[in-house]
């Protein structure tokens, strides 16, 4: 769960803290107001790519902070930082992390949906993944992707096994020249990320000398040092602990508070007596920095990567100058990896096509809470197993959604048939039934850690519709953290908390602010997003009987949930 938010110098934003709740959250403002830059920047945070044009103008950094409940209760605190160079600095728990790192924590805390990414479900490539989360079927089509780049390693392994003498010859020169180029360089994992922390100290090396120094005489040095002065403070914390009893805890533990200040004093002293500030020593870290970035241009686009393909590389020379597996073996390795990758294969396929079944029935249920009454759903598959040429990482399936949105018509491709608003509709029942284990959608008791960011998934509805999305939500929010950016009165009456993003002009320059609203704001908020800028006392009143609906309905009992929704409804 995202519990707090903290951007500086992001975009437009200067300055901002925002502390969310469990539960359905909304976020609301005019258009152009900056709250998409909040999605943007919780993107950023757990790993999306960033440039300098994200650092907001005149500014060195950018900075997002954020703390996360995990599903154990444990509190994680991630950081990262956009230099107006377009470097980049991650942190979980204020240790370095790499980006693979934060994208494994997305998976884990966050799923975001942004405006456009609805349009990804007219690609049926996206189809599987959501029926395998579905089916519960994540941990075997993650096996069966890493037995195909098994299988398809050695397909290529026994390719270049059987080139002629020049090809091989031809092969092996590059692979020597571009070997050595590696291997010279020896790159060390993360290497690259822990010298650009160390270039950003040196860089500033007289400055976090200076504060060192200067920290460090005030605290111990001065004739008027903290920790000189700490003596006759205790003294008089002592001698009120004998009139009052509350300063006892204080007088208990000066000794922690004196080791503590005692071991920052040092600390900074040695911190700063450790910088290595010589030009030649910033020039040495800049050389290296130079050199490993030419080897991920061209071996990357990661030192992972380039690391990765030294193995490889080695391995493939291996290979050519018969020093590793020959031609009967590879043959041997092949047909032990085609076997395996079948039967996981087949075995995912089993699941699919058996959760299938489940999900459509699902999908129609909860795409009838959604407005579309007598819609179909199918997911249809290829007839049997796909040939050897279809194989890939995915498994020996195709997929594709089918939909029937209206009576009489026959089921057709997602991509063919429904509009920008049901398509709206049909990805937040995917997104839904992904996140929800079969057959326990409507009634499930389990409350998920993670967090469902919702960037505008009502675009293109209104009305009725926009009622039947909000209650949705207030649903789904039963069960998970959800964020949601929303232009609907009807779905920001449901949020259990409602913040305000505005933007405006402090001298010169733009800023955005987020407010979180009590009862009375909600009312002027909501009243504008019914009538626009004039807000008149009907207004209003149809704000406090939206507020009023959406509470009755949130406070009611489980099992009494629809009759509330009945009595709104009439």
């Amino acid at each position: 769960m995202l519990r707090f938010l903290r951007i500086r110098n992001l975009a437009v934003i200067e300055a901002v803290e925002v502390e969310f709740e469990p539960g359905f959250n909304v976020l609301t403002g005019e258009t152009g107001a900056g709250k998409s830059i909040l999605v943007e920047a919780v993107g950023l945070l757990l790993g999306a790519r960033a440039s300098a044009d994200l650092v907001r103008t005149g500014e060195p950094l950018a900075t997002i902070e954020a703390i996360f409940d995990d599903a154990g209760g444990r509190e994680l605190i991630v950081r990262r930082e956009i230099s107006n160079q377009g470097r980049s600095r991650s942190f979980i728990d204020g240790a370095l992390a790499t980006a693979s790192a934060l994208r494994d924590l997305s998976a884990r805390l966050v799923e975001l949906h942004g405006q456009h990414e609805h349009q990804a479900l007219l690609d049926p490539l996206a189809h599987l993944p959501l029926l395998d989360d579905y089916a519960g079927a994540g941990e075997i089509a993650t096996e069966v992707g890493s037995v195909w780049t098994r299988l398809r390693s050695l397909r290529d392994e026994l390719e270049r096994s059987r080139m002629d003498e020049r090809e091989k010859s031809a092969r092996l020169d590059l692979i020597g020249f571009q070997l050595g180029e590696i291997e010279k360089a020896a790159p060390k994992a993360g290497e690259d990320e822990e010298l650009a922390a160390t270039r950003q100290v040196l860089a500033s090396a007289e400055r976090i000398q200076r504060l060192c120094e200067e920290s460090y005489a005030t605290l111990y040095d001065r004739d008027d040092a903290v920790l000189a002065g700490l003596g006759g403070v205790w003294k008089r914390i002592g001698e009120l602990a004998t009139i009052d009893p509350q300063f006892a805890a204080y007088v208990e533990s000066r000794d922690t508070i004196k080791s503590q200040l005692e071991d920052l004093a040092f600390f900074l002293r040695s911190y700063a007596d450790g910088i290595d500030a010589s030009p030649a020593r910033l020039q040495e870290v800049e050389d290296r920095l130079a050199l490993l970035e030419r080897l991920k241009r061209k071996y990357g686009p990661t030192l992972h990567d380039v690391i990765e393909r030294r193995t490889a590389l080695a391995r493939e020379r291996e290979l050519l100058t018969g020093v590793g597996e020959g031609a009967d073996d590879l043959l041997k390795s092949l047909a032990v990896a085609t076997g395996d990758y079948l039967s996981t294969a087949r075995e995912l396929s089993r699941q699919r096509r058996t959760a299938a079944v489940n999900f459509a029935r699902d999908m129609e249920a909860l795409l009838r809470e959604l407005a579309m009454a007598r819609t179909r759903f199918e997911v249809r598959f290829n007839d049997g197993e796909l040939p050897e040429s279809g194989w890939s990482e995915r498994g020996i399936d195709n997929a594709e959604f089918f939909v029937s949105p209206n009576p009489g018509e026959e089921l057709r491709a997602l991509a063919r048939i429904v509009s920008g608003g049901e398509l709206s509709r049909v990805m937040l029942a995917l997104k839904t039934l992904a996140n929800t284990k079969p057959g326990s959608m409507f009634e499930s008791s389990f409350v998920s850690p993670k967090t469902l960011i919702f960037d505008e998934v009502d675009a293109g509805i209104g009305g009725r519709v926009a009622d039947v999305i909000g209650s949705r939500l207030q649903d789904l929010g039963m069960r998970f953290q959800v964020l949601c950016i929303t232009h609907l009165p009807q779905i920001a009456a449901r949020g259990g908390a409602q913040f305000l993003i505005e933007k405006s002009i402090r001298g010169s320059r733009t800023v955005t602010r987020v407010e979180r609203l009590d009862q009375e704001g909600r009312i002027e908020e909501i009243g504008r997003m019914i009538g626009g800028a004039s807000i008149t006392e009907q207004t209003r009143a149809s704000a406090r009987e939206l507020l009023d609906a959406a509470r009755l309905l949130s406070d009611a009992p489980k099992g009494e949930r629809r009759k509330a929704k009945a009595k709104v409804r009439g």
